[in-house]
C-alpha cells in the first residue's frame, strides 16, 4: 500500500529552476531549492538550498542554508550555513554554525547567532 503524503510535509521542496528570474520577494513555509535568479529578499521557514547556477541579491533568511551559487546581501541562518566550494557570498552572515569549504569565496562579516551566545553564558 502506498504511503499517504501530506501537503506541506518536511520532505516537500519547492524548486525555482535555472532560467527563472524573480524581481521581488520570495517566502515559503517549507523547504526551497533555488537554481534561478532572485532580485529581492528570500525568507524560508525550512531549509534553503542554493544551486551553482543561482544568483540572489537581497536579504536571505532560513533555518539551514546550503550555498553553491552567488549571494549578495545579508544571510541569516537560524542554525547552519554551509558555503560549498563554488559559492560566492558578498555580505554579512548571522548563524549558529558556519561551514566554509575550500574554494568558497566570502567577503563580509560573520556573527554567531546571539541566542546561542546567551545560552552559553547561562551555562557558566
Amino acid at each position: 500500500m502506498a504511503q499517504k503524503h501530506e501537503i506541506g510535509s518536511p520532505e516537500d521542496v519547492s524548486i525555482l529552476s535555472h532560467g527563472v528570474k524573480i524581481e521581488g520577494n520570495l517566502s515559503s513555509e517549507g523547504n526551497v531549492r533555488i537554481d534561478g535568479t532572485i532580485l529581492g529578499n528570500v525568507t524560508v521557514n525550512g531549509n534553503l538550498t542554493i544551486g551553482e547556477s543561482s544568483e540572489i541579491r537581497g536579504e536571505i533568511k532560513a533555518k539551514n542554508i546550503t550555498n553553491s551559487g552567488k549571494l549578495e546581501g545579508t544571510v541569516n541562518a537560524l542554525n547552519k550555513l554551509k558555503l560549498e566550494s563554488k559559492s560566492v557570498l558578498k555580505g554579512d552572515i548571522i548563524c549558529r554554525v558556519l561551514v566554509i569549504e575550500e574554494g568558497a569565496f566570502f567577503f563580509g562579516n560573520s556573527k554567531m547567532n546571539t541566542d546561542m551566545v546567551e545560552k552559553n553564558d547561562e551555562k557558566k
